[in-house]
């Protein structure tokens, strides 16, 4: 049986493409959030409110209700999977095609030359978004998959030294334009501070490429967490080891609260160990009375963030 990674995207048979969020499965269903849907024999993707409204309506076989995280998420059972698309699979196929067919396909291969030359395998590579369902155009970013944790640090090395690997910073204006498609719960300043710091994205040939660490490690969720409602809540990291993971989860400080999970990718790798932050999220505790505050309880995490206030 395939092994259903966060960066994956599952289709159904009736023309709908999943994008996996979290790797593993929860009583046999992959979850996943509603990216694409075929029309007129091309795919179209639809935003947060579109899928919403398209699942209740039409597809309500794809709504579940989970009893590990106590919310409605989007999930496909493993018998609805018509297709699985890997991003490793992916870029193997581009790199083994001896013509680019696109500008996109060219640079790509041209980004990944790069990151090869500085000593990254390979082989630990996947490509996903539109380029993974192969519906990108000549304005389509290059959103990198690296399935090693060390591997991946390594990658954030190189964007950060970009001067001598031929990349390039974002620009003021790509900076604007990550944000207002944010749509975040921080301030234009507050989010480019957080953001600049974590290399996960950068321009090559001009064109935006970003990269994220999914671990390999797939286990089913069985621990279930009971929602206690809204908090904010002030605390120091003690661990961010897994700052970059899928959810990103940060150790705090709190002698009641365990840690701070992240599902909404703005607050991937938000905070580092020894930082003050503060947090606005939903405070939930599993059958153990172990508790988490959560940070993304929609997609859309409307009031809810993870921001840096001292890093001294």
């Amino acid at each position: 049986m395939s092994v259903f990674l966060a960066k994956d995207f599952v289709q159904t048979r009736e023309g709908l493409v999943f994008a996996v969020v979290e790797t593993g499965l929860e009583k046999g269903r992959v979850l996943c959030f509603l990216r694409y849907v075929k029309k007129d024999n091309q795919w179209v993707k639809v935003n947060t409110e579109q899928a919403n409204r398209l699942l209740i309506e039409q597809f309500p076989q794809y709504r579940y209700f989970s009893p590990c995280k106590d919310a409605f998420l989007h999930a496909v059972s493993l018998d609805d999977v018509c297709h699985h698309y890997q991003p490793r699979r992916r870029l193997r196929e581009i790199i083994d095609v001896a013509k680019p067919d696109s500008s996109v396909i060219k640079d790509l291969i041209g980004l990944v030359g790069v990151l090869e030359a500085q000593g990254l395998p390979v082989s630990q590579l996947g490509v996903t978004g539109s380029i993974l369902l192969g519906c990108h155009n000549s304005a389509s970013d290059m959103d990198i998959v690296i399935y090693d944790r060390e591997i991946f640090q390594a990658a954030r090395r190189v964007i950060s030294s970009y001067h001598e690997a031929g990349l390039s910073l974002l620009t003021s204006v790509a900076w604007r334009e990550s944000f207002k498609r944010r749509d975040c719960a921080l301030t234009f300043a507050e989010f480019c501070w957080h953001e600049r710091r974590k290399f996960n994205k950068g321009l090559f040939a001009g064109r935006k490429f970003d990269i994220s660490y999914v671990s390999e490690q797939a286990e089913e969720h069985t621990v279930r967490y009971k929602k206690q409602g809204a908090i904010k809540l002030i605390a120091t990291i003690v661990c961010s080891e897994q700052a970059f993971d899928h959810p990103a989860v940060f150790a705090i400080d709190d002698p009641e609260i365990k840690e701070i999970c992240c599902y909404t990718p703005t607050y991937t790798g938000q905070a580092e160990k020894g930082e003050r932050v503060m947090v606005s999220g939903f405070l939930e505790q599993d059958e153990n009375g172990q508790k988490r505050i959560v940070v993304g309880s929609s997609r859309e995490a409307e009031g809810e963030y993870l921001k840096v206030i001292d890093n001294d």
